[in-house]
């Protein structure tokens, strides 16, 4: 005999009321995350400031750190949460609701923790990218590199001497990357 599994939607998740954990949605199940550490929240704190202070100065839309949830697909759900993100205004709905965004963001960084796998790492940027992401960045702290994809197919390394630049998403923005570390 087999029984199915009870999936969780998007809904059933935002309306899970343990804020202590990290939790993610894909699809349809329910993947606990274990928590951070001081030098993880850091660097994406790093990250989103620059980010925020250029989409300021810019009025280029809005940007986020802390995990925000992002429906990428329905039926079954997958409900990503990126370090830092930023969507620009055009695409920012004009009551964003107290829902999770039902849209792909522009940018998304994924800073890597020592519990995060290759694997997992791998499967949550191709989940952007497949939803519409047009540009993610992952941070690995271990080596001071950033992997930056513009799609699924092309991804480059660059290394603590090298410029971070967000063409075409935020155009203009650039860092070294050993700035974020």
């Amino acid at each position: 005999m087999v029984t199915a599994k009870t999936l969780m939607t998007a809904e059933d998740l935002g309306q899970l009321e343990d804020n202590a954990r990290r939790l993610e949605l894909v699809h349809g199940e329910l993947i606990d995350l274990p928590p951070t550490t001081l030098e993880h929240s850091h660097i994406a704190l790093k990250i989103g400031a620059k980010i925020l202070l250029f989409v300021e100065q810019h009025d280029l839309g809005t940007a986020g750190v802390g995990e925000p949830g992002f429906t990428l697909a329905r039926n079954p759900d997958t409900v990503r949460a990126p370090d830092v993100v930023f969507v620009s205004k055009e695409r920012l709905p004009k009551e964003p609701g107290r829902a999770f965004l039902e849209l792909a963001p522009d940018l998304v960084v994924e800073v890597v923790s020592p519990s995060n796998s290759a694997p997992y790492i791998q499967a949550k940027v191709e989940d952007w990218l497949s939803a519409g992401v047009r540009l993610v960045w992952v941070v690995y702290p271990d080596t001071r590199s950033v992997v930056v994809y513009n799609s699924q197919r092309e991804a480059k390394v660059l290394t603590a001497q090298e410029t971070l630049q967000g063409d075409p998403v935020l155009p203009g923005f650039s860092c070294k990357v050993s700035e974020l570390f």
